[in-house]
């Protein structure tokens, strides 16, 4: 139907939906410091660090930015940088504890979200959405092989095999 939203937008409606529930739940545990555009970076530190050129990449701004949002964090008490033990010329962006703390606060959000999502559409078109969006993202998420950077052998967009 010609006025009906397209999968795109409505995909997004309902991730800002989703966001926004997330982003609350922060603002009330006192946590109002942290911009979507910080927050979109801030999801994608690896656990053990990443390099600001791959954070850059995988949260798909330019260095540039990357650099500013990470300054901001940093001064915020959300990120630190550290040696890269395997490059000595390279540094490392990490967690802070602060930073560890809001995740279980953002989850707990995203999982009522989620269910809430479930009692209206029912588990099992809940259950059928989540395993259509994991499929959808087989050919959509260059990242999906290296939450760190780009799959170096899968251009975006191209069809991934499953493993055997």
């Amino acid at each position: 139907m010609a006025d009906e939203p397209n999968v795109g937008v409505l995909m997004f409606i309902a991730y800002r939906a989703l966001e926004n529930e997330a982003f609350a739940a922060l603002a009330a545990a006192g946590h109002t410091d942290i911009t979507r555009a910080q927050g979109k970076l801030l999801q994608r530190v690896n656990e053990e660090g990443s390099r600001l050129t791959d954070l850059a990449d995988a949260a798909q701004v330019t260095k540039q930015t990357a650099g500013y949002l990470v300054d901001q964090l940093e001064r915020a008490g959300y990120l630190e940088r550290a040696p890269d033990p395997t490059d000595a010329r390279a540094r490392l962006i990490r967690l802070t504890e602060k930073a560890k703390q809001i995740r279980p606060i953002a989850d707990r959000a995203v999982a009522e979200t989620e269910a809430r999502w479930a009692a209206h559409l029912g588990k099992r078109r809940m259950d059928q959405l989540h395993d259509t969006l994991t499929r959808l993202r087989e050919i959509t998420d260059p990242y999906l092989d290296d939450r760190n950077g780009p799959a170096a052998s899968v251009p975006a967009g191209t069809p991934r095999q499953k493993p055997a």
